[in-house]
This record gives C-alpha cells, structure tokens and sequence, in this order.
C-alpha cells in the first residue's frame, strides 16, 4: 500500500502513550514486594487469554529469582486455566529466554505455591485466605465474573491491592476504580474503595499514541482526508 486517502486503526489508547514493558515490569514487582511486606492480598482482574498467563509468569520469575519470599498464587478462573493449557502445548513457539527459564526448572509452576481454584466454592473459599497472596480473577474488564465477589470482599479494606493490568472500559466498574472512585456498586450494594488500586497500562496487548503510526508504511502520506 502507498497511498490512501482515509486510513482507520484501532486506536484503544489513541490518546496516550504506554509506559515502557521494562519499566511496568519493574513497577510490577515492587507494587507486589510492598503488598508482601504489608502482608497484604492482591488481586488481579485478569483477561483468561493472555493476560493471566503472563502474571504467573512475572510472578514465577519473581520467586526464582527470590526477589521476594514465595507466597500462595491462586488462578481463579477456569477460562484461564483452560487457556493454560493450550499455551504450553506447542513448545516450539516458546521463545529463548522461556526456554532457558524452562530448563532452570522455572516451568512447571511450583505447586506448592500456585493453586487452580476450579468450583464456585473454592473461589468463595479464597476470601477467607489470609495475606500475602495474589488471586489473578476474572473478568478483565471486572464487568462480572468472579472478580466481584473479591472486590466486595476486599475493597473496603486498606491491606488489599488491587493491580489493573488491563484496558478498563468506559462504565466498567475497573474504570470507576481507576478513576478513584470513593465507592462502587456491586450487585446493587454500595462498596466502600479503601483499598490500593494501582494501574499497570504498560501491560496492555494494545498500541499506546505513539505505537499507532509506526504499523504504517513511510510513504503514506497522513493527514490528506
């Protein structure tokens, strides 16, 4: 293509850049060596596809690398458990740095320290679990799911951490936290926000502003409508 007279792109966060991935990942890991010392609960809104993965991994890591004493990891939900599974399965598409992690005995996850939550009750149960741990929950966007008995839980409470590592939509109940809401409604019940909420953008599978332009070829002229 070198010529086009309107161009349309996804354009998610057309209006801002991302933070770098090294530096979200740093951010990450010192969010969660602070909840730890706090002896705090972190949870996770987390895409089943993707994004959950990429947690355990980051977390993995955090403990092979004893950046942090290991603590309980719960994946609490079956959509992303699924999605695990097809995700190991071709290891011919595992780049190098997870297959040198892999042969340093990173994969498989420790199950002493990472747990499938799988039925209804044992998802419930998991808000009895005291800190530090981390429960990665969908949904994503925290528009229904499993996440919102965790928030309503959770949320009135100072020790609990919530980590947004997705885009939140307009009117979702993850934007009006991002947004620092004081409270938030969950099935019809006022909720109290005292808890930490953090915002990780850097994560996102989408292009930032800055991104956008760059999936074009050079030639193309822009701003011609």
């Amino acid at each position: 293509m070198r010529r086009a007279d309107v161009v349309f792109i996804e354009s998610t966060y057309g209006d801002r850049n991302h933070r770098p991935y090294s530096e979200t990942v740093t951010e990450f890991e010192e969010l969660v060596k602070q909840a730890v010392e706090a002896w705090g609960r972190i949870l996770v809104p987390t895409f089943a596809g993707g994004r959950a993965q990429q947690m355990l991994y980051l977390l993995a890591i955090m403990f092979h690398r004893e950046l942090v004493t290991p603590f309980h990891v719960y994946l609490d939900s079956p959509m992303a458990m699924e999605a695990s599974k097809a995700m190991v399965k071709p290891p011919e598409l595992f780049d190098e740095e997870l297959l040198e992690r892999k042969s340093r005995g990173l994969l498989p996850l420790d199950k002493a320290w990472f747990h499938s939550s799988v039925t209804s009750q044992d998802s419930q149960a998991l808000n009895n679990v005291e800190g530090p741990c981390v429960i990665l929950v969908g949904a994503g966007m925290c528009n229904g799911g499993r996440i919102l008995h965790h928030f309503r839980a959770g949320l009135p409470h100072e020790n609990t951490h919530v980590l947004i590592v997705g885009y939140q939509g307009n009117g979702s109940l993850g934007r009006r936290l991002v947004e620092r809401a004081s409270s938030v409604s969950i099935h019809g019940e006022k909720i109290a926000v005292r808890a930490n909420v953090w915002t990780l953008g850097g994560f996102s599978a989408h292009a930032g502003q800055g991104d956008l332009p760059n999936g074009l070829p050079s030639s193309l002229p822009l701003g011609r409508g």
